[in-house]
């Protein structure tokens, strides 16, 4: 299928490494020109390449997007770069454990800048340059908002929070024919995942009790699975779909408890 996204220019934040660097590669293959937004330069740089050797085009900006003033200093330099933007995927965070009983006000604060005001900043400096391209935004959003984990209550309430954002930008840019979506991710194995998972007791037997959860084929989901959807729903093929939060996790949120009872 022809997603008719090529040379469309495409920001993912949190693009270097994980689920962002499975969607960048999927849309370097598509032809478009997916801009990777990352912390690290090293990490940006490796991808870049690694895109450019496949023969496809990108672009990579080093932001620490914790920081508020960051987001518009990269909308500023990939319009600088490019005077357009066809697409933004919100995708930068990480799953920091910030808990009820052992957190505070600081960390908690920490974590919904590092998880959640960036996905509104990003969106809110891009919106002009969205407007006239008539773009897309995709939020890569967790199964934490829905199915709770414990000891993550920051983290937790930040995807809470772009799933709300999701269906609320869905309404506010319907007049701009901007359309907004959220995938929410499940199980997935990413480097972050690996390392959270070595520092369990038992870190093979702990992954083959999470996998057994998991209702459709007993797997995890693949980076490569959410970045199909992604690029779906970026492209005018799914040019009637909006306001809709797709749960990419083989059954994890909702038929795994279906079938427990069953």
């Amino acid at each position: 299928m022809n997603l008719q996204i090529a040379n469309k220019v495409i920001i993912v934040s949190g693009g270097a490494k994980g689920i962002g660097s499975g969607i960048v590669k999927l849309l370097a293959k598509e032809s478009a020109i997916p801009v990777i937004v990352g912390r690290n330069e090293a990490d940006n740089l490796k991808l870049l390449h690694e895109v450019e050797d496949a023969g496809g085009t990108a672009w990579c900006y080093t932001a620490e997007l914790s920081n508020p003033s960051a987001s518009q200093e990269t909308i500023n330099a990939v319009l600088n770069k490019f005077n357009r933007i066809d697409g933004l995927v919100n995708n930068a965070g990480v799953n920091d454990g910030v808990g009820l009983e052992n957190g505070d006000y600081d960390g908690f604060m920490k974590s919904i800048h590092r998880n959640l005001v960036h996905y509104y900043l990003l969106a809110h400096h891009a919106l002009p340059a969205l407007i006239k391209s008539k773009g897309s935004i995709v939020n890569i959003t967790s199964k934490t908002a829905e199915t709770g984990q414990g000891n993550t209550s920051a983290y937790a309430a930040a995807n809470g929070g772009r799933n709300a954002l999701t269906r609320e930008w869905a309404v506010e840019l319907l007049k701009y024919n901007i359309r907004v979506n959220a995938v929410v991710v499940a199980e997935c194995m990413t480097p972050q995942y690996e390392k959270w998972i070595q520092t369990l007791t038992d870190p093979e037997n702990k992954l083959k009790e999470i996998t057994s959860h998991i209702p459709l084929q007993k797997r995890m989901t693949t980076a490569d699975e959410i970045a199909n959807m992604v690029a779906f729903l970026l492209s005018s093929v799914s040019s009637h779909t909006t306001g809709q939060i797709i749960h990419v996790d083989g059954g994890y949120v909702h038929l795994d408890r279906a079938l427990a009872n069953a």
